[in-house]
């Protein structure tokens, strides 16, 4: 226990380095490479008066290293100022668009992932029989359709021509939200099928034909414990890392989706941020994205402990 106490502390203390880091990686694309905003903002024919008086609004006027520790500063507080093009304060448009987001992404998650485990079991399963053969083939097929035809396609069946779902718009509060977000579920758990059965189709086929399991299987296991109650188990590790590093980018959402929809979500403000080139609002998703994905990076390690007990934290 105490060794894995230690262990997390020192892993939050590495975030401090790692996050210093993003923040110079953040503060360079963002304010040197990306070059003067003002321009952008302006338009080529501003005066360079206008462009001066809106680099003293903008905080551009400070020193490099003084606008860095602002970076810094947004990422460690969380205060990331106002947007330029909306003038609200970006921390609470973040909040407000968190809440579509999330309810369109975590259930849309849960969904395909614990579907495409399920249906990659069975293909495990029947390995090399009929039903392994159509899943295998379907999925091929359906990752060879681009998204843009899934959203289009169930967008007009679905949602205009039967009129099963709301085409487009979203309403706060449940279950208000949920008419909204049940098709762009559906397409998202759709789309993910693919390549994600795919994928947990090969890890438990792996497992499978480990050494472990011939040995289990001399002992007269039937094959339903061999691979519910070892095999599943075992290939938990590389199912764990598979969806986790996706959980931070649970946040933004989906921009196709949201964009198609208008789900006023952080897809589609990263969007609008993008198309007014809003720079403070890019950087304050940007910094979310990093912290979401370091904490989780955390939070998979210590996972791996509880299906496993053979790691240790160390």
């Amino acid at each position: 226990m105490n060794s894995s106490v230690n262990y997390i502390i020192r892993r939050l203390l590495y975030l401090i380095p790692v996050l210093l880091g993003v923040c110079a990686l953040i503060f360079l694309l963002f304010n040197v490479v990306a070059g003067d905003p003002t321009a952008l903002l302006l338009g080529k024919h501003a005066s360079i008066e206008q462009m001066t008086e809106l680099r003293e609004q903008l905080g551009l006027n400070k020193s490099l290293f003084a606008q860095y520790l602002d970076v810094v500063k947004s990422a460690f507080t969380f205060d990331f100022g106002r947007s330029w093009s909306t003038k609200q304060q970006i921390s609470s448009m973040i909040v407000q668009g968190a809440i579509p987001s999330l309810t369109l992404s975590i259930p849309a998650f849960v969904i395909a992932t614990f579907t495409s485990i399920i249906f990659a079991v069975i293909v495990a399963y029947y390995r090399g029989k009929g039903i392994d053969l159509f899943i295998r083939v379907t999925c091929i097929a359906m990752m060879s359709i681009s998204s843009l035809v899934y959203i289009l396609v169930f967008q007009n069946v679905l949602a205009f021509q039967l009129g099963l779902f709301e085409i487009s718009g979203y309403e706060y509060g449940f279950p208000n939200f949920l008419y909204y977000v049940s098709l762009p579920i559906i397409i998202w758990v759709v789309l993910s099928l693919g390549p994600d059965i795919r994928f947990y189709r090969t890890i438990i086929l792996d497992e499978i034909y480990q050494d472990y399991v011939r040995t289990a299987r001399a002992k007269g296991l039937s094959e339903k414990v061999i691979l519910f109650k070892h095999v599943l188990r075992n290939a938990m590790i590389p199912i764990l890392t598979y969806t986790v590093v996706q959980l931070p980018f649970l946040l933004l959402g989906a921009l196709l989706l949201e964009s198609f929809f208008a789900i006023p979500g952080l897809g589609g403000m990263t969007i609008t941020a993008l198309n007014s080139s809003d720079f403070p609002v890019l950087k304050a998703i940007t910094i979310l994205s990093a912290v979401a994905y370091i904490i989780f990076t955390l939070i998979q390690d210590i996972l791996y402990t509880l299906v496993d007990p053979r790691v240790k934290l160390q």
